[in-house]
């Protein structure tokens, strides 16, 4: 564990406790109580996905900003607090400072979430999907691919949101020196679908197989997170080509509207939501769900011993 930690960080007794036994931590991100569903279903959510990593034998720790402070690990009053408060910030890397500053609510990104997980020695992190390169406009490339790069973590996800060029953002990865390893599958999954049509790095069928090629990577000395890569559930995944007719839709109405930056991933999430008639978020809360159980029993995997020295 980091003895450097700010006094910006508050970490709850569980969790401090865990990180000095060196115990199976998983951390999740705190986007999906503060930009995703509505109150009550992202309280439910977020209590679910907690939930399945305890049934797999490690802890959750849940990744915040609370008037200004970073929380590890929420309680039920502090979740409660999180998503009721008004003009809460998406955090990433840029954004702490700020948030910080100004006693601000806050919720972590894939980005924002390995930050804080690094700087106190978690290493594993289950999450839906990591941004990547969009598609509109050209070049808008997500700050989750380049914290992925400097990041020495496991991020277990559904691949990247389909509302990203696929292949440029698989490209970009392998330019950072990231590897993608698909879970029990050959293929990048699409978020939403189970396949993409690009190969991934490696295909591993057991959290042992994929913690031995972690630390074979951090043993070389290379400092990039490592992404596990897992399809979502076959119960609720949606055919490629039928999604990617609401994606199309979205990402057109989206430019009509004149969405961007920020707002732009949020925007064209619900609309897509909307277009496949509750589809898309169903799969989504499946796929968060088995990403978490998938994590939890990665880290589990890992030996302490080892992986203590790229803490």
């Amino acid at each position: 564990m980091k003895t450097n930690k700010p006094n910006v960080i508050n970490i709850c007794p569980v969790i401090n406790k865990a990180l000095r036994l060196h115990q199976h931590i998983v951390a999740l991100e705190s986007t999906v109580l503060t930009h995703g569903l509505p109150f009550p279903e992202n309280l439910q959510l977020a209590s679910d996905i907690e939930k399945v990593v305890l049934e797999n034998n490690a802890i959750p720790a849940t990744i915040a900003l609370l008037k200004g402070k970073v929380q590890i690990g929420l309680n039920a009053s502090q979740k409660e607090e999180l998503i009721r408060a008004s003009n809460v910030r998406k955090i990433s890397r840029r954004d702490f400072g700020i948030a910080i500053a100004r006693k601000e609510f806050g919720g972590t990104t894939v980005a924002a979430t390995m930050i804080i997980a690094q700087r106190v020695g978690i290493k594993v992190f289950a999450t839906g999907g990591i941004g990547g390169v969009h598609r509109e406009p050209p070049g808008d490339i997500s700050a989750d691919l380049v914290e992925l790069s400097r990041c020495p973590m496991i991020v277990v996800c559904s691949g990247a949101k389909a509302i990203l060029d696929l292949p440029v953002t698989l490209e970009y990865l392998e330019t950072m020196g990231v590897p993608v390893i698909g879970y029990q599958t050959d293929e990048f999954p699409a978020f939403y679908s189970r396949s993409s049509g690009s190969p991934v790095s490696v295909s591993v069928s057991s959290p042992e197989e994929a913690s031995n090629i972690v630390m074979a990577h951090w043993e070389m000395g290379l400092s990039s997170a490592v992404l596990i890569v897992v399809p979502p559930p076959e119960r609720s995944a949606i055919n490629r080509e039928e999604i990617e007719i609401f994606i199309q839709q979205a990402i057109k109405e989206a430019a009509t509207e004149k969405v961007t930056g920020s707002a732009l991933t949020p925007y064209l999430l619900n609309r897509i939501n909307e277009l496949s008639h509750g589809m898309s978020l169903r799969v989504n809360i499946d796929l968060l769900l088995n990403n978490a159980g998938i994590a939890a029993r990665i880290a589990r995997a890992l030996q302490p011993n080892a992986v203590r020295q790229y803490a």
